[in-house]
């Protein structure tokens, strides 16, 4: 069957998807780099944020134990609490994605490109948050840097911007919506098993690992809106619960 070249339009959109894509991980990255740098952002030194950090994937991995037992659901959960949502640092993929983003656009499709956008834009607000919690956890002082629910809760609060709250769970949603839209493309693993040999040749291990380990998460799935509204739904009743005071925030 022979192959149909792209018309006129269907080129120009292709480019545009392109551009967006560009344009997207170009401003999340800079928002990125400037929440991270410890001379513009003071808070990056807080004692409490990596022990907040850990309390906070210990009380995921409980939260989704479930999801992590399940052998369809594992992968796709392994891949939240370790690349998206837990206690990891991101710093080297999105070096990696700042010092190669011409190089990114020519070896990856679009569908790629946005999923890693709203995967940065994602640990951007969710370090945001974090330094925040550790400068309230830092107000209220006590001897040790110790968490607990209560004290996690209270800074919560204190913290506030619901709204945001909420669009960080939303950020969840669509990080996985686009890679499970990714896995059913015909040509995206092709191109992603293309990209392998010259991405660790440029020294793009973290970010080549991190897009093979979203996409073979999510294959595995075999559909994964079942999955997402599982993570959204609990953690909008967690956020609920803390804004409200809950005794339980956690169930």
């Amino acid at each position: 069957m022979p192959i149909e070249m792209p018309t006129d339009r269907s080129r120009t959109l292709a480019e545009t998807a392109v551009e967006r894509a560009r344009w997207r991980v170009g401003r999340r990255l800079a928002w990125h780099q400037a929440l991270h740098d410890p001379q513009r952002e003071p808070r990056n030194r807080s004692p409490w944020l990596p022990p907040l950090r850990r309390w906070q994937a210990a009380r995921l991995a409980t939260g989704f134990a479930d999801l992590l037992a399940a052998p369809r659901t594992r992968p796709a959960a392994e891949f939240f609490l370790s690349d998206l949502y837990g206690d990891h640092d991101f710093s080297g993929r999105d070096r990696d994605v700042a010092r190669v983003v011409p190089l990114m656009l020519r070896l990856l499709p679009p569908a790629l490109l946005e999923a890693l956008a709203d995967a940065i834009a994602l640990g951007a607000l969710s370090h945001a948050f974090d330094l925040r919690m550790a400068e309230a956890l830092e107000a209220e002082g006590g001897g040790t840097l110790e968490i607990d629910q209560v004290r996690y809760a209270r800074a919560y609060r204190q913290v506030g911007c619901p709204r945001l709250r909420r669009h960080q769970i939303a950020l969840i949603v669509r990080v996985g919506r686009t890679l499970d839209r990714a896995v059913h493309k015909q040509g995206v693993e092709r191109l992603l098993k293309l990209s392998r040999l010259p991405a660790r040749a440029a020294g793009l291990g973290e970010l080549q690992g991190f897009l093979e380990r979203g996409f073979a998460a999510f294959r595995r799935l075999d559909g994964a809106e079942d999955f997402l509204q599982v993570i959204a739904g609990r953690e909008y009743e967690v956020s609920r619960r803390l804004f409200a005071g809950h005794p339980r925030p956690f169930g």
